[in-house]
């Protein structure tokens, strides 16, 4: 009896330590993952902490750290700069849309969809070989893996930092 009632008790233990490690909000995701440093240390320039943590939901096209050191010579650490965060913002705001959109959940095809950037648009195309995002620059990325799932929403990781511009073409 006292063996069943220590297996009950850890089993409960074990059980309370699983939920509570699953509950993570998105900032919490990307905090604990190497992978993320350069876009939660925009995040926290930017001011947007606090607004990822929220309830959301929330979509989050992630780019890893090998996205962000792929782009120009100095353009991180110019985005980084106090004097810069409107635009540093703008950058981070198209890649979060304000849904639960979960890879199942796109369509097949290329289709547009609003950021919380609102004066933007990306085009998603998910077909046979997965799911990749034209941007207003016309590059694309590729989600590299989808459906981190969050307790406020999903995270998509991509392959390159999306920059807002023209619409892309999205056939």
């Amino acid at each position: 009896m006292t063996h069943l009632r220590k297996f009950a008790a850890i089993t409960a233990t074990a059980l309370t330590f699983g939920t509570a490690a699953q509950a993570a909000n998105i900032v919490e995701i990307a905090s604990g993952d190497d992978r993320f440093s350069t876009l939660v240390a925009a995040v926290s320039a930017a001011g947007l902490v606090e607004t990822l943590q929220g309830p959301g939901p929330f979509t989050v096209f992630a780019p890893v750290n090998d996205a962000f050191a792929a782009l120009p010579d100095g353009t991180v650490e110019t985005l980084l700069q106090p004097e810069n965060k409107d635009q540093l913002t703008n950058v981070l705001l198209y890649h979060v849309d304000d849904r639960n959109l979960t890879a199942e959940q796109i369509p097949n095809g290329s289709n547009y969809f609003k950021p919380i950037l609102a004066s933007e648009r990306i085009c998603i195309t998910k077909g046979a070989s997965g799911v990749s995002i034209a941007d207003g620059t016309g590059e694309t990325a590729n989600v590299v893996i989808a459906n981190i799932e969050a307790d406020n929403g999903v995270i998509h990781v991509i392959d390159k930092v999306l920059l807002p511009g023209t619409r892309p073409a999205c056939h």
